[in-house]
């Protein structure tokens, strides 16, 4: 095990999801970095594990990377762990792997838990593509223009949401992407209050806003990739001002003249305009 760094996975919730190998590897190192070392003595404490802790978090990373590199050419073997799930799938950890991979230092990563791919596993959504977004910006103007620019991502999209952005973050989403796009809040995965809520967004913000949905704990919110022809046919549909507009004009005009009228001032499809002058199924 001499001069390895092991990327070990701890549990999202369950303690029961932990494996044999990260286990035994959290047993042999010479020392773990770890997130937040009281967390993890909860872990290593359950399972009887003495392996000394060593603080490596996202405000000292940069500081902390140079001691443990020291170690690693030392010949120790260490291993990086976070609070919950894989290393790295944001959380700390890529300066002191990418240091290593310069540097020629042995990186072994584990298997194990990683909420985003739990929740996609169990959404219901395309899990052959996807794109993970981890946290989205904080503040809403900036939030905003970042929803904008993966409007057009036809992959599955899976976010990580604090329970204070919850709200707005459906909120903002619905304002880009649209009432009706899909998606699946899941919440509090392996725990006793693991929970997974699916519809459209206006259906998902409505229930959250009235407090039947939940929104404590850690959430996971999967949301369906634009899809070009659905969104094609939304943008294709007439709404109650253009028909209002349609219906006086045809009273004084024949239907050519309507409907030239009707795309050049509302911009509409001509063929959508036609087939509701002849009460056509739109």
């Amino acid at each position: 095990m001499s001069s390895t760094l092991y990327i070990v996975p701890t549990p999202i919730g369950n303690l029961e999801d932990i494996t044999y190998r990260a286990l035994s590897v959290l047993r042999k190192v010479n020392l773990i970095a770890a997130e937040d070392t009281r967390h993890t003595s909860l872990l290593l404490n359950h399972f009887s594990i003495n392996t000394p802790l060593f603080v490596f978090h996202a405000y000292n990373e940069k500081k902390r990377v140079p001691v443990l590199l020291s170690k690693l050419r030392l010949g120790h073997a260490v291993a990086l762990v976070s609070d919950a799930g894989t290393p790295l799938i944001n959380d700390p950890g890529y300066c002191l792997v990418r240091s290593c991979c310069l540097l020629g230092v042995r990186v072994v990563p584990l298997p194990g838990a990683c909420a985003a791919i739990t929740a996609l596993s169990a959404s219901g959504l395309p899990t052959n593509r996807f794109c993970f977004e981890g946290f989205l910006p904080s503040r809403q103007r900036v939030r905003i223009n970042y929803l904008r620019k993966i409007f057009n991502e036809t992959r599955t999209l899976i976010f990580y949401v604090s329970k204070y952005d919850m709200l707005n973050v459906l909120r903002d989403m619905v304002v880009v992407f649209g009432s009706e796009r899909y998606v699946v809040l899941v919440r509090e995965l392996t725990k006793m209050w693991e929970s997974i809520y699916r519809g459209v967004l206006k259906e998902v913000l409505d229930r959250v806003e009235h407090g039947q949905i939940s929104i404590r704990g850690e959430i996971v919110l999967v949301v369906a990739g634009y899809c070009i022809n659905k969104q094609k046919k939304r943008e294709e549909m007439l709404s109650m001002e253009v028909r209002y507009i349609i219906d006086l004009l045809a009273k004084e005009l024949p239907y050519r003249r309507v409907i030239d009228l009707v795309v050049k001032i509302c911009g509409v499809n001509k063929n959508m305009v036609y087939k509701y002058l002849l009460k056509e199924e739109i």
